[in-house]
């Protein structure tokens, strides 16, 4: 079972911040939603973005409030790389 197919049954990280991550915000919004599909309820997911795409808010915050009914978005930190740590609580 690959990272991407698991099922998390407790809190984790999900680390969007590789190469190809940085080359294609898509993608990085894809991994995203899938992350939080994965994501048992009564748990959460850090979703760590990269850098290049500037702060989450302004584009992976409302498609993930507009997909997800029952998730609630917090931001938590700018990571030292220049990433960005967002909560996301299902």
């Amino acid at each position: 079972m690959s990272q991407h197919d698991e099922h998390h049954d407790t809190s984790w990280s999900a680390n969007l911040e590789g190469p190809d991550h940085a080359a294609s915000r898509d993608l990085l919004i894809e991994e995203a939603v899938e992350a939080v599909e994965r994501t048992a309820t009564g748990t959460h997911v850090n979703l760590v973005t990269h850098g290049d795409h500037g702060h989450p808010e302004a584009y992976l915050y409302p498609l993930l409030r507009e997909r997800f009914d029952d998730v609630t978005v917090e931001y938590v930190d700018q990571c030292g790389c220049g990433g960005y740590v967002t909560r996301v609580h299902v």
